[in-house]
């Protein structure tokens, strides 16, 4: 790993464990690549180092042909080890609003009362928009999972997490909450999965009454967008933003179905710390939660080492050479062609731009092996 302290280079710290050190053939900047760096800028840690990728550079332009299989498995895996590696060096991301802690003590209570639950999760992140206190909340009560954003990533990737879901025995729904994709789908699950409710109902001489789904999930992943798509009208409150829907709210839809709106619900302490960078680049947690030029950095890293994507997407997209291994490096080099220095507006820039699909279908995690 190299650092940048006050705008000096140092030599690499003391070895890493092998797990977090780099493998052979790693290219780490020169002294001459620290001329790129904006002196205007305020000294920071730079984030390098870790694995390099595991193809050469002559090898590049033939990767998304030829990393498939085990070897493209093995790469995931290693970026995932290499995320956790860039994050030690940068501030905690955690977020909490107030609001949050209030929803989650009213949800528990509405669970009880839950034919079936709809959880939402991002398509691009689906394990680290995952709650770790689901299960323990849901207990045995039905679920369906819904993986929204569905038309981010490739059909490759629907198709490796349809599988693995289906391994787990869970119902799962790709959808768009946007343009409304998979909505029926769900709408016609959720009724079948808790259709025993009004059999045990006559069983017992009472008359039959709607199905209650309560929609639970992270932040931003698209809940009130797919409900409003489900009542084809603006029902609940949805911007893109994580945050905007403040309470617990219920929506009819027709005689069958209500459908329970909540705002986002996350861990009072986020300890994976490489989950959180992921719900930062997808914009799943408040921005006020981390540095928006790390954040970009680090989403640089990620891109170039991922076949799908590559240096070319990044220098088709920004027409600027990725020529080194540090992602602060090129975000500058994109403030200085772009925002006249302005490094914020260009990590902005980068961010958004992956986040509205400018850089190509992209998931950022695979199926665990």
């Amino acid at each position: 790993m190299t650092v940048q302290l006050s705008r000096l280079w140092l030599p690499n710290p003391p070895t890493l464990p092998r797990e977090f050190g780099p493998r052979r053939g790693t290219q780490f900047p020169t002294p001459l690549a620290a001329t790129a760096i904006l002196s205007s800028q305020p000294s920071t840690i730079q984030i390098v180092g870790g694995r390099s990728p595991s193809w050469s550079e002559n090898e590049y332009n033939n990767a998304n042909s030829t990393f498939e299989g085990c070897e493209e498995e093995n790469d995931w895996i290693n970026l995932q080890a290499d995320l956790q590696h860039w994050t030690k060096a940068l501030r905690p991301v955690q977020w909490y609003p107030g609001h949050i802690a209030k929803t989650e003590k009213e949800l528990k209570e509405q669970l009880k009362l839950m034919d079936v639950v709809i959880e939402v999760r991002d398509a691009r992140i689906p394990m680290s928009t995952s709650h770790p206190q689901m299960d323990l909340w849901l207990g045995n009560r039905k679920r369906v999972l819904v993986l929204n954003r569905e038309d981010m990533i490739s059909s490759a990737d629907r198709n490796a997490w349809a599988t693995y879901f289906a391994s787990q025995g869970t119902k799962v729904v790709f959808s768009n909450g946007q343009l409304g994709m998979g909505t029926m789908k769900l709408s016609r699950l959720s009724k079948a999965l808790a259709g025993g409710v009004n059999v045990k109902r006559r069983s017992k001489g009472l008359l039959p009454r709607a199905v209650r789904a309560g929609i639970v999930g992270y932040p931003n992943v698209g809940k009130s967008s797919l409900i409003n798509r489900l009542l084809k009208r603006r029902m609940c409150p949805a911007a893109p933003r994580p945050g905007v829907t403040r309470e617990l709210r219920w929506v009819h839809f027709g005689k069958d179905l209500e459908l329970l709106d909540s705002p986002g619900i996350i861990p009072m302490r986020i300890s994976d710390q490489s989950a959180a960078i992921k719900l930062a680049i997808c914009d799943d947690i408040g921005e006020r939660s981390y540095d928006v030029i790390d954040v970009a950095a680090i989403l640089v890293q990620m891109l170039k080492r991922l076949p799908s994507v590559g240096r070319e997407a990044l220098h088709k997209r920004y027409k600027i050479d990725v020529d080194s291994h540090c992602g602060k490096t090129f975000v500058q080099k994109v403030a200085l062609q772009l925002f006249n220095g302005d490094v914020h507006q260009a990590a902005f820039r980068v961010l958004t731009d992956f986040r509205r699909g400018r850089l190509g279908w992209i998931a950022l995690e695979r199926p665990p092996r």
